[in-house]
């Protein structure tokens, strides 16, 4: 038997509990296949993988070589070596053929969401919009003058009667061929899929969770199915890796800060069984953009396409009372802005939400013109190009004013998205329990309240009648058994921590009541500052809120505005509680440590995890996870599970 066999048997034979040592059984076993890859000698050297004499650090460097980091969000994929200087950067996006002709076409939205063609949106819409000129208006500009707000009724005449001029009658940009039928296609290439032929659009992700829905390909099959696909052909043809040699290298998988233990159990399981990764790091984002910031604790604020979260880290874990998952992003900026071009007469007449090539100008259109400084103000003359497939390349004239303001600013003032009836704020959910993972929150509560009650009972036996002892006691067995009552607790799978500490340790009406605040909670559409506000407000201690109030990082796409650092350092500083303004001695807003992408802040952060001594003792491997499944996650997790 060889040394990688024996390492494997040992792994499966020992408990959860001994989890240092199955971890370096595996890593025997990697280290064996990846010397086996190279051709190297006998398994009887300690570092089999190179020679002795190789420094330490360049041995390092290729044992994160075999480390692939994956990153999925809901409108880009992140992927790539832990030795890459940046990672690939897809569209996570699938077009699927159809199995038979006549199928009706089915794609999913991008720009377009639930809840906005309800009877009260337009007033909502237009309610947040006089709030956003509100604010434009009280906030003045550098120079100490006020603002003066701009009408789009000075915009609209002008463009109303702009004609675009024709710059070539070629756009130069093709639909993507599809003429040898590929059973599906990938990335930029699903996105110029040419809307005639026979093919579904799927994001795999929205909103940062898996995108389950009623319709073709909502399944939670069909979407790890995608998810699959997506990630196997992005490895194959951008990292020019084998699917046969992913048994070779290992896989570090970011995942949202509230996340759903079912789906990334599904995912795991992918992974490793189905895409056959030899071993996988689960971690969550906001943990993974401090390493890559190189900051040891901070307020970290992912503005994404989809959505935004919000969660206070320190020292290496992300406190749980502290997230909050807001349900708008960066694609709800553009299509604010959309609404706000109609307002002032866009001259592109022919755009619509539901095509994906005006998607992708739209976007555009907001990440060139849109910025949040207070100086810039006034009526500006533009120009932008629409080059479609089979259409010649367009050039139009366009006059903006607040426009470009204010749709930035619906991030602060949400209601001028005109979402209606959604659920805007999600807060950490209690795990509903997994028949496969017995030792969970629910078991540990159960036990608790068993213990609590014997050593009621005990406390009884042993108290004398009407000493002070005893009344003592009898108090204190009572109160415990308030704070653990298990009716109440075990019920309560989809309870959801708002405030305050371990959100097992509350009284009864304690419980009652945060459930009530919970559910008013979510129903509101908090402004991006106001959310900051709320995640530092539930640190634990004032140190710990001291220290999130001079280091707020924002990662993501989705706040890349001109003057967003400052403008958001500013709106904390007159919101936060004056109590703390006198004590914080700065607060400050960091958009891009060490010049770098905050798009891509995350994803680094996974390949220095890649790095790290600490990081051999959480790797969960194929052999480990086939035995034991979930339970792998609890026990090497480096987060509460």
């Amino acid at each position: 038997m060889t040394q990688a066999e024996k390492g494997e048997v040992a792994a499966a034979a020992s408990s959860s509990s001994s989890a240092a040592a199955a971890a370096e059984n595996g890593k025997d076993k990697e280290r064996d296949k990846e010397k086996e890859q190279r051709g190297g000698g006998g398994g009887g050297s300690k570092r089999p993988i190179v020679p002795a004499a190789v420094p330490e650090s360049l041995q390092e460097q290729i044992q994160s070589n075999f480390i692939i980091v994956i990153h999925p969000g809901s409108t880009t994929l992140r992927i790539g070596r832990a030795t890459d200087t940046l990672p690939i950067s897809i569209p996570h996006v699938i077009a699927r053929r159809h199995k038979q002709a006549g199928q009706s076409i089915y794609k999913d939205s991008w720009l377009l969401r639930e809840g906005l063609s309800k009877p009260e949106s337009t007033e909502q819409r237009q309610n947040g919009l006089k709030m956003v000129d509100q604010a434009i208006w009280s906030k003045k500009m550098s120079n100490g003058a006020r603002r003066i707000p701009v009408s789009p009724d000075q915009a609209r005449s002008y463009n109303r009667q702009m004609r675009p001029a024709i710059l070539d009658h070629s756009s130069g940009t093709k639909w993507t061929n599809t003429g040898h039928h590929p059973e599906y296609v990938v990335g930029e290439e699903a996105l110029y899929v040419n809307p005639g032929d026979c093919y579904n659009i799927h994001w795999p992700i929205r909103r940062g969770q898996l995108n389950l829905h009623s319709g073709p390909g909502g399944s939670l099959t069909a979407v790890l199915a995608d998810l699959e696909v997506i990630w196997s052909h992005t490895i194959q043809k951008y990292l020019e890796i084998p699917l046969k040699d992913l048994k070779y290298y290992r896989c570090i998988l970011l995942i949202p800060d509230i996340y759903n233990k079912q789906h990334v159990k599904e995912i795991v399981n992918m992974i490793l069984m189905k895409m056959g990764f030899s071993g996988i790091v689960v971690h969550q984002e906001s943990v993974c953009a401090t390493f890559g910031s190189g900051l040891g604790s901070a307020c970290i604020v992912d503005v994404g396409d989809q959505k935004t979260s919000i969660c206070c880290v320190e020292d290496g874990v992300s406190h749980r009372n502290t997230r909050l998952c807001l349900a708008y992003g960066g694609s709800d900026v553009s299509r604010c802005f959309y609404w706000l071009l109609q307002r002032a007469g866009f001259p592109y007449r022919d755009c619509h939400l539901s095509k994906r090539t005006d998607c992708l100008l739209l976007q555009q259109l907001k990440e060139t013109f849109c910025h949040l400084d207070q100086d810039l103000s006034g009526l500006k003359d533009h120009e932008f190009q629409v080059r479609h497939p089979d259409s010649p390349a367009l050039l139009y004239q366009l006059r903006l004013g607040d426009e470009k303001l204010q749709a930035p600013m619906a991030l602060f003032y949400p209601a001028t998205f005109g979402i209606v009836g959604q659920k805007m704020t999600s807060l950490q959910q209690r795990s509903q329990g997994d028949p496969e993972d017995p030792h969970d929150e629910h078991y540990l509560l159960a036990t608790q309240s068993k213990q609590e009650q014997s050593a009621k009972a005990t406390a009884d036996r042993k108290s004398k009648p009407g000493g002070f002892e005893g009344d003592m006691r009898g108090q204190s067995a009572n109160a415990a058994e308030n704070l653990y009552p298990p009716e109440v607790e075990l019920g309560t799978s989809h309870g959801e921590c708002i405030l305050g500490g371990n959100d097992s340790e509350e009284p009864l009406t304690a419980h009652m009541s945060r459930k009530s605040a919970v559910s008013q909670f979510e129903g509101k559409a908090l402004g991006l500052d106001k959310a900051i506000l709320h995640s530092i407000d539930c640190c634990a201690s004032d140190d710990t809120k001291k220290k999130m109030y001079s280091s707020i990082l924002v990662v993501g796409g989705g706040l890349m505005f001109h003057k967003a650092q400052e403008f958001l350092q500013h709106r904390i500083l007159n919101k936060m509680p004056p109590s703390f303004r006198r004590v914080v001695e700065n607060v400050e807003v960091i958009t891009r440590p060490k010049d770098m992408d905050p798009r891509l802040i995350a994803w680094k952060g996974g390949a220095v995890l890649a790095c790290l001594d600490t990081t051999q003792e959480l790797w969960i491997y194929q052999r480990e996870w086939q035995r034991f499944g979930v339970r792998m996650l609890r026990e090497r997790a480096a987060f509460v599970w």
